[in-house]
């Protein structure tokens, strides 16, 4: 299903999608804010995309990108938090926008979409994420979508050279699910 927008189409991302990803990992003010390493390439993407593709939409994990005429302006994705049975209530979210989409809503159109398809289709009672600390637009993106501070992690990752601090968000379950029980006649 493609869902469009005022000027973008969200879609599942796809293998020949590789190149823009590198183009977007690429960016270095994209890059900073993500836990990628520099010098994206472009094989290990198509790798990563073969293997979300690969599962034939049977998997949880979905891998949303937003398309502007066949370029590729933002990414989202929700992942499994590992294969640990107690933790298939959860999934880790990320997400990257090319620096000229940011703050045009490109963001919040691939937010609303993967939790909409966390509550209404998979049941994900626990959506979380780590932001960079000094990261205030991603963290007034998220908050928007109801997103909570749960805790700071110090020291978490290698920026620019420095340790940065990291703030730990997840969402909850606004409705979770429940049985719709029908009498027997």
């Amino acid at each position: 299903m493609e869902t469009h927008r005022a000027a973008w189409t969200l879609r599942r991302a796809r293998v020949e999608d590789a190149p823009a990803f590198v183009r977007l990992m690429r960016e270095p003010a994209v890059a900073r804010q993500l836990m990628q390493l520099p010098y994206p390439d472009e094989a290990t993407w198509r790798q990563r995309l073969a293997a979300q593709v690969s599962a034939n939409g049977q998997a949880p994990e979905l891998h949303l990108v937003a398309d502007i005429d066949g370029e590729v302006v933002g990414s989202a994705g929700l992942h499994p938090c590992g294969t640990y049975q107690r933790r298939r209530h959860a999934m880790s979210l990320g997400i990257a926008v090319a620096l000229p989409w940011q703050g045009r809503g490109v963001g919040s159109a691939l937010l609303a979409a993967l939790c909409d398809y966390a509550d209404q289709w998979l049941g994900v009672l626990r959506i979380e994420l780590t932001v960079f600390a000094d990261n205030e637009a991603a963290q007034a993106l998220y908050r928007r979508h109801g997103f909570e501070l749960e805790g700071r992690q110090r020291a978490y990752a290698l920026r620019d050279g420095v340790y940065e601090d990291t703030l730990m968000m997840a969402r909850l379950h606004p409705r979770p699910p429940g049985p719709r029980v029908q009498p027997l006649s």
